[in-house]
């Protein structure tokens, strides 16, 4: 294993995915790194450890930041443009199209998959709803790019030769979409960016990017109907706005809020309140890092990610009422956690665990690729074979009988 590419989709900020890029590039620290756009602020490049990406035409299309998303359709065609003959091992971070690298049977490909892309499968018609695309021409035209973005996805899956899941819920969606079996390599959290606190104040926090999907709404509603439990919101998005023109006095909304101040937030909170359904998430583990229990829902990572009644305790269904009641049945029960124990869990997620188990199985890949390209019969030539000991032109022929059987 010589020459390593890493596949990045886009690079617009450094957040959970482009964490798992920054371990990639820490095991292989000689690997070049592959992005459709790059628009990564001079303040979050750190993690590339001065690598400069390469990138598409995308990069010199206009309004790169605001359309960025918009030109979807064309990233498909732009990742197949990219010339990786000259590695021998292709290692892809994947959530909409950076699987789909092309490839030569002399080269291992690996992907790290976050996701298949959630909105051209099981979340179309979430994402339709949300986008106000369920009917109507725009409405049609959205639903046929996603119907060809989700042909291309089921055929650019066979170029893959190993599929990692960042969780066992991402690895069923796999086998869903595509029809192949995953090894699950929880992604990595910096859980000692996080220091435990074991004395807990008053009030719960929720802490996300505001956008639909995370239904922090729900929860803003649910302690609406606890006025008397206090609840902190960290994040921003395009959800701040109705959220704020119509928050409960006990809801403290904060908006975006550096690592440090929302750390100690975090610290202090009676207990972590997560109502997604996250493919992961890396949220609630940096939670149980300051050694704050977790209610979660009980969907998708998070059922790998809590344990119930020891780390925390899930609610069936997103809905305010459900919330309430997980909350209650937290608040009778809060005194029986132990919250030294919330944080050892939180650490079997360190990013040296990730790397390890990352290089571990590339490894393992490499060897069996490696050794059956090498020790592959090689097709014989029938000038050698012994029955045409006198050269090809002595096989018998038998006119009209085109599969060669000879006829009796």
């Amino acid at each position: 294993m010589k020459n390593v590419a890493i596949i990045h989709e886009w690079l617009t900020t450094y957040a959970g995915s482009e964490r798992v890029v920054e371990q990639m590039l820490r095991e292989y620290p000689e690997s070049d790194v592959f992005a459709v756009a790059d628009i990564l602020p001079d303040n979050e490049r750190e993690f590339l450890q001065g690598k400069t990406p390469n990138t598409t035409f995308i990069q010199k299309l206009p309004f790169l930041k605001k359309l960025l998303r918009h030109y979807l359709p064309l990233m498909p065609m732009a990742v197949e443009q990219w010339d990786l003959s000259g590695y021998d091992v292709i290692l892809s971070s994947n959530h909409a199209v950076a699987k789909g690298v092309i490839c030569g049977p002399d080269q291992l490909h690996v992907s790290y998959v976050h996701t298949p892309i959630r909105y051209a499968w099981d979340f179309q018609a979430q994402y339709l709803r949300e986008s106000n695309l369920t009917w109507g021409i725009r409405s049609m035209l959205t639903r046929s790019i996603l119907h060809y973005i989700r042909l291309w996805d089921k055929v650019s899956s066979s170029r893959v030769d190993a599929y990692v899941a960042n969780s066992h819920f991402i690895a069923r969606r796999i086998q869903k979409c595509y029809g192949r079996t995953a090894k699950v390599i929880h992604p990595p959290v910096d859980v000692d960016a996080f220091t435990p606190t074991y004395e807990k104040e008053d009030y719960y926090i929720a802490a996300s990017r505001l956008v639909p999907y995370k239904r922090v709404d729900l929860i803003v509603e649910a302690f609406r109907k606890m006025p008397d439990r206090k609840l902190v919101v960290v994040g921003d998005g395009p959800m701040f706005k109705s959220l704020k023109a119509n928050c409960p006095a006990n809801v403290e909304l904060l908006g975006y809020l550096k690592h440090d101040r929302m750390s100690k937030l975090m610290q202090g909170a009676k207990a972590f309140v997560f109502a997604a359904e996250e493919d992961f998430g890396i949220t609630p583990v940096e939670a149980q890092a300051c050694a704050t229990p977790v209610i979660a829902y009980g969907r998708g990572g998070s059922l790998e990610t809590v344990v119930d009644g020891v780390t925390g305790c899930f609610f069936a269904e997103q809905t305010p009422d459900s919330i309430v009641a997980a909350v209650e049945t937290f608040e009778r029960q809060h005194g029986h956690y132990d919250l030294s124990s919330i944080r050892r869990h939180a650490e079997g997620f360190r990013p040296e665990r990730f790397r390890k188990e990352l290089s571990d199985f590339i490894a393992a890949e490499w060897a069996k690729f490696d050794g059956h390209r090498r020790h592959q019969p090689h097709h014989q030539d029938p000038v050698a074979d012994p029955q045409f000991a006198d050269g090809p032109d002595q096989r018998p022929v038998v006119i009209g009988d085109p599969l060669g059987m000879t006829l009796s």
